[in-house]
């Protein structure tokens, strides 16, 4: 069964302010959670900070990135494909020596025109989407619950060892992603249906909000309870160009799950995934964005 809309939760504001950082962040050195492109997560118990990696930082894994899918087309087995999937040390090995590659050679070999243009449209579109977010999720239920306190400084797992944070968000207790590969495991497919069925309600909430998100990936949620929740705002736009450019794509997908990395996981259920694809392409349409968009 589906769950409710999002609704605004009226008995918070939309960010709170502590007085002070809660005492978990302090009390012991925080677990590197995981990273994507432009940050480091880290996180206690309930809650989790992040680290914002610097323009270079983030350039060399562009280049690093190109480097991985180049070699996909030379070497059998995907292995480029596998190691950008799956952040690790090796990973994170490979990126610091892009790094320090970088600084020795020519910038004109390496900031080439379509590394920038890559590097500016993230940039462009991690800022836009978290202004949308913080403007039209917070206090809502669709995004985990944001504090602010006055600075403090934290030990922090690997490198650097600690940081100063004045804000934290409410930890998931796990990716959607993860969620429905474990309930798949134990072959619990009709919860698996009723995660997928919050999801589409997410993001019909999230259309009624003048929000669309163009990397509806499924790592890019979380779930908090029976709640499906944004985490990464990055893809975020209320700009219908770049929404109908996703909903072109959108409409041609023949089978939507395989697209969320559910091929795997439902193929041992195939009913299932048949009856997700139909909810997934009769949802992610012009018609129904449109008719849930609010009006101007």
């Amino acid at each position: 069964m589906a769950a409710a809309p999002a609704t605004v939760r009226e008995d918070q504001p939309a960010l709170r302010v502590l007085p002070k950082a809660p005492r978990e962040l302090t009390k012991s050195r925080l677990l590197r959670l995981g990273e994507g492109i432009g940050k480091v997560v880290y996180a206690s118990d309930h809650w989790v900070v992040k680290r914002e990696r610097e323009p270079f930082e983030i350039v060399a894994l562009i280049v690093l990135w190109r480097m991985l899918r180049g070699l996909d087309r030379v070497l059998p087995g995907k292995l480029g494909t596998l190691l950008a999937s799956k952040p690790s040390r090796p990973l994170r090995f490979l990126r610091v020596a892009v790094q320090g590659t970088l600084l020795i050679v020519p910038k004109a070999v390496w900031f080439q025109a379509k590394v920038r243009r890559i590097w500016a449209q993230y940039h462009v579109r991690n800022v836009r989407g978290e202004r949308l977010a913080r403007e039209r999720l917070a206090g809502t239920d669709l995004v985990p619950e944001h504090v602010m306190f006055p600075p403090v400084r934290v030990k922090v797992g690997g490198w650097p060892g600690w940081m100063t944070v004045s804000e934290a968000t409410e930890r998931v207790e796990a990716t959607l992603h993860q969620k429905l590969v474990d309930l798949g495991r134990e072959a619990r497919f009709d919860e698996i249906e009723a995660w997928l069925d919050r999801l589409l309600a997410l993001r019909q909430s999230g259309w009624s909000r003048g929000l669309f998100s163009t990397d509806a990936h499924l790592k890019n949620f979380g779930v908090i309870g029976e709640r499906v929740v944004l985490i990464d705002a990055g893809g975020l736009t209320d700009r219908w160009s770049e929404i109908g450019s996703r909903l072109d794509i959108e409409e041609v997908l023949a089978e939507p799950h395989i697209q969320l990395g559910l091929g795997r996981c439902l193929g041992a259920c195939p009913d299932v995934a048949d009856r997700f694809n139909e909810k997934w392409k009769s949802k992610v349409n012009h018609e129904t964005v449109k008719e849930l968009w609010p009006d101007e």
